[in-house]
């Protein structure tokens, strides 16, 4: 029986567990205000990381980033009617610039009340939308291309960390074209760089697609969207983008005198994703004794952990560690050199190597006097932490043989955590359901996965009624896959002809 590093278990309790696994890994804390988490070193490395990887991606396609205030009158949300109608219950407003002492308390000065009540940022489409109507005059303006890192506020009713929080860090992309065509092209070359950055770094496979009517992002002709299945079998969207078409240049009068001389509307785009990406590492890859993180994106690939006992810092065992970190060093992995940490912390070996292995390090190494008198190392590989005995796997390897090896090491966790997840999604899609009663069945309980069933793309009153029979059983629609099959036959939902295949989950 193994006893596991987590009070808690997958199995026992999903949610009280994802919730061990933030504590136990040192990620995030509660704040002190509702919803906003303090984002612990280990987890801010984790979103560095991911930072860090997007950015490069980002710029390599041509965007520059920039940066555009927190704050936005509320003017320029007016101006756009069905934007305003998606965030205005989520909108924290500032009215007043100054605080006095009343009664022996600080209350908002009523002679400093602002004469325009600003948002604080939930999005910035109206405020750039703004800078693009300055920036643009005339066709060889165009494309603009920016992308900011930024926190957004959006107040919350209910909770849970980094998967939804009244703020967040995220990453949102801003681009205005010519033509239409060239901005759908654009929506859809950032649709695929998220689809292969989520998969290629975060080894967490996704299904790519575009969002049904009642999806779409507010004010937006099309949204596309990454869907990733959790451990327990609900979707989770992990990152949108979005063709706007005309409608914020309308509202925000980005216009262009085109090459013959008339004056256009500028087709724009929007796209992004948030910490919320971290949520979906901890819930595809972690495991009952914390988390795992992809050496892609973990702070510390390496962790070095000397079994010091009363020995001090400038022992023989501690310059042996330091040799084989620097050796690490040298070597390169995914195009960048190999993060490995020396852990000097007064604290003993097994609460250090527990430490790691709950934060997810990909290799936790331990050396003790034995070890180095042999000149070995012990190797415990994060991704299969037990043997089938249910002992710790640590693997005792001469240090010349580990540090020849450890790149290959850190590939192969990163592809076997890939594909632990690609075979548990491909398993847990279902496509054989034809028809409501079935779709029903399918959901009964607390049965994880998803089901890919024809649909007849319905629009209005019509898909109100679709997506009530689903909100009764707790279920959404996800996307229209971009690689689904050809649908055949009537739609489950209205009994017309189907034109295409949407995924139905459980999500958060």
């Amino acid at each position: 029986m193994i006893k596991h590093a987590l009070n808690v278990t997958r199995e026992q309790d999903f949610a009280a567990w994802y919730q061990a696994v933030i504590s136990e890994a040192d990620l995030a804390e509660e704040s002190g205000v509702r919803g906003c988490m303090v984002i612990r070193p280990w987890g801010y490395g984790i979103w560095e990381r991911i930072q860090r990887l997007l950015d490069d991606r980002i710029k390599a396609t041509g965007h520059e980033n920039c940066y555009f205030p927190l704050f936005i009158p509320l003017s320029y949300f007016e101006k756009e009617a069905e934007h305003v109608d998606g965030f205005a219950k989520e909108m924290a407003v500032v009215t007043h610039h100054r605080l006095v002492q009343k009664d022996g308390k600080l209350v908002p000065d009523p002679e400093a009340k602002l004469e325009e009540p600003l948002v604080v940022r939930p999005t910035s489409e109206t405020v750039i939308g703004a800078a693009f109507s300055r920036w643009v005059q005339s066709w060889r303006d165009l494309p603009v291309l920016i992308n900011q890192w930024a926190n957004v506020v959006r107040w919350e009713m209910r909770t849970r960390m980094f998967l939804r929080t009244s703020e967040f860090l995220w990453q949102e992309g801003h681009t205005a074209h010519a033509s239409e065509a060239e901005a759908r092209e654009e929506t859809m070359k950032i649709l695929e760089l998220y689809r292969s950055f989520a998969e290629d770094c975060l080894a967490m496979p996704v299904v790519a697609g575009e969002k049904p009517e009642n999806e779409r992002f507010p004010g937006a002709v099309s949204t596309y969207s990454i869907e990733a299945m959790m451990q327990d079998g609900k979707a989770l969207q992990a990152g949108t983008s979005h063709f706007l078409g005309t409608t914020f240049s309308s509202a925000q009068n980005i216009r262009f005198q085109n090459a013959e001389g008339e004056l256009e509307l500028a087709q724009t785009t929007s796209w992004g994703v948030s910490t919320r990406m971290i949520g979906g590492v901890i819930m595809v890859h972690g495991d009952d004794d914390g988390l795992r993180v992809p050496p892609r994106i973990a702070p510390w690939q390496v962790v070095i952990v000397p079994m010091l006992r009363d020995q001090p810092e400038d022992s023989e065992i501690v310059a042996y560690c330091k040799t084989l970190q620097q050796e690490l060093s040298v070597f390169g992995v995914f195009g960048e050199p190999v993060r490995a940490l020396l852990d000097l912390r007064p604290a003993k070996a097994a609460t250090k190597r527990w430490g790691w292995v709950k934060k997810g390090a990909p290799i936790v190494i331990e050396v003790g006097g034995r070890d180095m008198a042999g000149g070995n190392v012990s190797v415990i590989r994060r991704d299969r932490l037990y043997r089938e005995d249910g002992k710790l796997d640590s693997i005792v390897v001469a240090r010349g043989q580990f540090v020849d090896e450890a790149t290959q090491m850190l590939e192969s966790i990163q592809q076997a955590l890939h594909a632990q997840a690609r075979a548990r999604m491909d398993a847990n899609i279902r496509r054989d359901v034809s028809d409501f009663a079935a779709l029903e069945a399918a959901f009964e309980g607390d049965k994880p996965g998803w089901l890919e069933v024809n649909w007849s793309r319905p629009s209005g009153a019509e898909l109100d009624k679709v997506v009530e029979r689903l909100k009764a059983l707790k279920l959404t629609f996800r996307n229209v896959p971009g690689d689904a099959a050809a649908a055949e036959g009537a739609c489950i939902f209205t009994g017309a002809p189907a034109v295409e295949r949407i995924l139905v989950a459980r999500a958060y």
